[in-house]
C-alpha cells in the first residue's frame, strides 16, 4: 500500500470521476482536477464563491460547483476548459443540484423545495417540475437512465411521477399509500420502485413502473420505524434496518423477510470471527513528545478473539434527542453480492458483516473507538474503515489489518470513498486528504 502526500481540501469535498480516471478536490473557491495515477494538476478553475457542493456527470467529461448560498451553479468541461456555463436561480434559491443520467441535463432544486428545474446544456432549454416532496431521496434514476421517479406532495397526498428521460415527459402519475413519504429508491435492474414512511411508521411498499402496488411491508408499528434501507446489487434481496437494532432482508418474490438479525450485547457463537483493535502506545518521557503526538502515534493491530461471550461496548441513547443514537444507521452491500456491513448507532465502535449465503453473522469487527465510515471497493470484497484516527482499516474474508497513515501532521481520517475502478481510495480530514494505493500481491509480482 502506498500514500500520497497531503493535499488541501475544504468542506470535505473530495470524490473520483466515475471513470476512476480523474479526481477532483474544493479549496475554497478554486477546484482542482487531478490525475488519479500521479496527482498532477491537470485542471485549475475559480469559482465565484466558496463551493459547497461539486459532483461529477456520469460521463466523466463535466463537473459542477454548487454555491448554495448564492444560488449559483458553476459547470466546467475536462476537455475544454474554455467551455464554461454559469445558472443562477435568483431569488428562488437553491438547495440540491444533481446531474441527469445523459450527463447533458442538469436539476436543481429551489429553496424550500417550491420547484425543480431542468437546465439543457445542449440547447439551453428550461423546464420546470411542481410539488417536488422534501424527502431524503426524493428523486432518483433507475440504473440504465431511462426513467425518472420524484416525489411529490399534491393536496396532503403523496404522489409519484414517472419522467421519461430523454424528452422529460410525465408518462405515469399515481398515488401512494403513505401518510408521511420519506424517500424511494428503484432497484438496480429498474422493475421496481421501493416507496417508505417517514421513521413514525415503520412501512415499505413496492410499485411497479405503472404504478402497481406489489406489496406493503410493515413488521411493528407504534414505534419509530426505519434508519437506513439498501438494495443488494442483485435486485433480489431489500435489507432494512430500523430503530428496534434489527436487521432485516426482504426477498424480490414474495417481499416476506429470509431473514431477521438482531445486535447483540454479547457474541458467543464460536462461528463467528471476532477481531477487536488493540492499542499500544509507545513509553516515551513527557520531554521527548507532546500528548498530541503520542495520541497520534499510537500503534494498532487487530486481534482475534476466542473466548466466548464476546462484550459488545453499548452506548445508552438519550431518548429526549432528536437525532437519538439508536438502531442501524450504517447498511451496506459488497459489490458482489456476498457481504452485508452493518453498525448499530448505540454500538458505535463496532462492525457486523452478515454472510448472505448461509444468511449469517460472520465477523464483528469491534475499534477502539467510534466507526465513522465503511465503504465497500466497488470491484471485490474489501471492506475499508476510518474511526477518526490516522488508521485505515481493511477486511478480506481472508482477514483484516490495521494501517498507519503516514504524516507528520495531525492528520485525522474522517471520512473515506473508494475509486469506482477500486485500487484506490481517498482519505478525506478536516482540511486535507491524501489517496492510498492498495496493489494486489499477483500485480506486484507480474511488475
Amino acid at each position: 500500500m502506498n500514500f500520497s502526500e497531503l493535499f488541501k481540501q475544504s468542506n470535505h469535498l473530495c470524490g473520483f470521476s466515475p471513470n476512476g480516471k480523474y479526481l477532483a478536490s474544493a479549496v475554497q473557491f478554486r477546484l482542482v482536477v487531478r490525475d488519479v495515477k500521479s496527482l498532477q494538476i491537470l485542471q485549475l478553475f475559480t469559482c465565484a464563491d466558496t463551493i459547497q457542493y461539486i459532483g461529477w456527470a456520469p460521463d466523466s467529461c463535466f463537473l459542477v460547483a454548487g454555491m448554495f448560498k448564492r444560488g449559483i451553479v458553476q459547470v466546467w468541461s475536462i476537455d475544454n476548459p474554455e467551455w464554461t456555463c454559469k445558472i443562477d436561480e435568483g431569488s428562488a434559491g437553491l438547495t440540491e443540484v444533481q446531474w441527469s443520467p445523459d450527463s447533458r441535463h442538469l436539476l436543481t432544486t429551489a429553496d424550500f423545495h417550491l420547484r425543480i428545474t431542468v437546465w439543457s446544456l445542449v440547447n439551453k432549454s428550461v423546464s420546470y417540475m411542481k410539488y417536488p416532496k422534501k424527502s431524503k431521496p426524493g428523486l432518483c434514476f433507475t440504473h440504465d437512465g431511462k426513467y425518472m421517479a420524484l416525489a411529490e406532495r399534491r393536496d396532503c397526498k403523496d404522489v409519484i411521477s414517472i419522467f421519461v428521460c430523454s424528452s422529460w415527459e410525465l408518462v405515469k402519475h399515481f398515488d401512494v399509500a403513505t401518510v408521511d413519504l420519506a424517500g424511494i429508491s428503484w432497484s438496480p435492474d429498474g422493475r421496481v420502485l421501493c416507496v417508505w414512511e417517514s421513521l413514525l411508521e415503520n412501512k415499505v411498499l413496492m410499485y411497479s413502473v405503472d404504478g402497481r402496488c406489489l406489496s406493503e411491508y410493515s413488521p411493528y408499528r407504534d414505534a419509530l420505524g426505519i434508519k437506513t434501507l439498501s438494495w443488494s446489487p442483485s435486485s433480489q434481496f431489500l435489507a432494512i434496518g430500523s430503530y428496534d437494532e434489527k436487521l432485516r432482508i426482504l426477498n424480490h418474490i414474495t417481499w416476506k423477510p429470509v431473514a431477521e438479525h438482531c445486535h447483540p450485547g454479547g457474541i458467543e457463537s464460536l462461528n463467528v470471527v471476532v477481531y477487536k483493535e488493540v492499542e499500544k502506545k509507545p513509553q516515551l518521557k513527557r520531554h521527548q513528545l507532546t500528548l498530541r503526538d503520542v495520541s497520534l502515534r499510537a500503534q494498532s493491530k487487530y486481534e482475534v478473539i476466542e473466548e466466548r461471550p464476546v462484550n459488545v461496548k453499548t452506548v445508552k441513547p438519550v431518548p429526549d434527542s432528536v437525532n437519538p443514537r439508536l438502531g442501524v444507521g450504517l447498511l451496506s452491500w459488497s459489490a458482489d453480492n456476498k457481504y452485508l456491513v452493518t453498525r448499530n448507532d448505540n454500538m458505535p465502535c463496532t462492525l457486523w458483516i452478515w454472510d448472505l449465503m448461509k444468511l449469517k453473522l460472520m465477523v464483528a469487527l469491534i475499534h477502539a473507538h467510534p466507526v465513522r465510515g465503511a465503504e465497500w471497493e466497488p470491484t471485490q470484497s474489501r471492506l475499508a474503515v476510518c474511526t477518526g484516527t490516522n488508521k485505515l482499516y481493511l477486511w478480506q474474508p481472508a482477514g483484516c489489518v490495521s494501517v498507519e497513515v503516514p504524516s507528520d501532521a495531525a492528520f485525522q481520517v474522517t471520512s473515506l470513498s473508494w475509486s469506482p475502478t477500486g485500487g484506490a481510495i481517498t482519505l478525506i480530514g478536516k482540511d486535507q486528504f491524501c489517496v492510498a494505493y492498495l496493489t494486489d500481491e499477483d500485480e506486484e509480482e507480474d511488475t
